[in-house]
C-alpha cells in the first residue's frame, strides 16, 4: 500500500527519447540537475531485432558543451546496466557524482535495432512542490 508522495517530490525528464535506435550512436539530450540532490536513470527496453546489442552509458559534465561530456565512473555509480540490453526489461542507474549535468549515451554493437529510452528521475529537490 503507497502511503507516501513522490508525486511533489521528483522530476522526471527525457534523455533519450521513444524509438527503435538501428544508429550506430545514439547520445541523449542534456539534463540539468540543479535544484535536486539526486538523480537516477531509468532504461526502458522494448524489442530487440537482428540480436541487437547496445552498450548504454551514463556520461556527465560541468557544462553543456558537448565535447566537455565523459563517462561517469564506476565509483559514482549504483547498479550496472549490462553490457547487452534484454527485450521487455526497465533498468535503473543511481549517479552519486557531483556534475550538473546528465545524459544518457547508447552504442549499438552489432544487430539491425533495439527500441529504447532513457529517462532521469530527479529527486530530493531542494524546492518542493515540484512543478
Amino acid at each position: 500500500m503507497a502511503s507516501k508522495d513522490t508525486y511533489d517530490n521528483i522530476k522526471l525528464v527525457s534523455t533519450v527519447v521513444p524509438a527503435v535506435n538501428a544508429a550506430a550512436t545514439v547520445t541523449g539530450t542534456t539534463v540539468d540537475t540543479v535544484g535536486f540532490e539526486s538523480a537516477t536513470l531509468l532504461v526502458n527496453v522494448g524489442a530487440v531485432a537482428g540480436a541487437g546489442n547496445v552498450t548504454l552509458k551514463l556520461q556527465h559534465s560541468d557544462t553543456t558543451t558537448d565535447g566537455d561530456f565523459v563517462d561517469v565512473p564506476a565509483a559514482q555509480l549504483l547498479g550496472v546496466i549490462p553490457a547487452v540490453l534484454v527485450a521487455a526489461t526497465v533498468y535503473k542507474q543511481g549517479y552519486i557524482g557531483a556534475k550538473r549535468y546528465l545524459r544518457a549515451k547508447g552504442t549499438l554493437n552489432s544487430g539491425t535495432s533495439v527500441a529504447y529510452d532513457a529517462s532521469f528521475v530527479l529527486g530530493h529537490a531542494r524546492s518542493k512542490p515540484v512543478a
